[in-house]
């Protein structure tokens, strides 16, 4: 993978500065692909999957650390991410880095592909700025919160408590406390048991490819089955027998799946 570079963009009132990694394409004019990862993820959890993905498209990647997340801008430790932490990273963080790295005057298409929470917030982006996306590849998205969600979140929080959890994500963030209690103390919280996105689902204009695994240990099928009844150019994939990780678990499987769903969705622009 190449290296990553530090963008600072101003949110919230301050500036925050958000690793960022590029994956070129064989010629400018190809789409970019921008990489939104799971609610414990980073740059560098990707591991090499995005680099291998935009070579099979031949598209551009942009993968980045949210901020509390890697190597960009930690959490303040006073900081508690509120119910609506995944609708600002959707409607406020990405489009002001999309801004401050020019993509749109840059490339004529752009997707995203989310994972987990990253998942959530493309679709979120995707509702309230359709002008701004082409399409939408998710990857295990959180639409609503189950009981095995918050199950599967309640023993991470014993794991990084009582095993080498936290010693495990320092190596993928600078501040491993930042991105652990940032996304554990939100999703437990009990302000955060209603949150669903049913509502905006249908605003989504763009084609929607949403991928779970039958066995995801952090949500049910119904959260990909919400997707494809409500987003009106929605496909969906279930990857029998694969947990909550296919990019990580079945990345050949994924892999195909995305690029049978984009022979036939996208349409380029040239």
């Amino acid at each position: 993978m190449n290296t990553t570079t530090l963008c600072r963009v101003g949110w919230a009132g301050s500036a925050v500065d958000i690793e960022t990694q590029w994956i070129p394409a064989s010629t400018a004019d190809r789409p970019l692909l921008v990489f939104l990862h799971e609610g414990l993820g980073s740059v560098s959890m990707w591991r090499d999957y995005p680099a291998l993905l935009c070579q099979a498209l031949d598209w551009h990647g942009l993968v980045y650390s949210r901020p509390g997340y890697g190597r960009s801008t930690p959490r303040p430790a006073e900081q508690h991410w509120q119910p609506d932490f995944l609708e600002r990273q959707a409607s406020e963080v990405l489009p002001a880095l999309l801004r401050e790295l020019g993509v749109h005057q840059t490339y004529r298409e752009v997707w995203l592909l989310g994972h987990s929470d990253g998942g959530s917030i493309a679709l979120i982006h995707a509702a309230r700025h359709p002008e701004s996306v082409q399409g939408l590849i998710v990857v295990a998205p959180h639409v609503m919160v189950e009981d095995i969600s918050v199950s599967s979140i309640q023993q991470a929080r014993e794991a990084y408590l009582q095993t080498d959890l936290k010693a495990r994500l320092a190596r993928h963030h600078q501040d491993p406390d930042s991105a652990f209690w940032g996304w554990n103390d939100v999703w437990l919280s009990p302000a955060f048991r209603s949150w669903s996105i049913d509502g905006l689902l249908p605003l989504i204009r763009c084609p929607v490819l949403a991928v779970q695994g039958s066995a995801d240990e952090y949500g049910t099928l119904a959260q990909i089955e919400r997707i494809g009844a409500l987003a009106p150019l929605a496909t969906t994939h279930v990857m029998a027998g694969c947990g909550h990780s296919p990019h990580r678990d079945r990345p050949d499987e994924l892999t195909r799946a995305i690029r049978d769903f984009v022979s036939q969705a996208h349409s380029p622009r040239r």
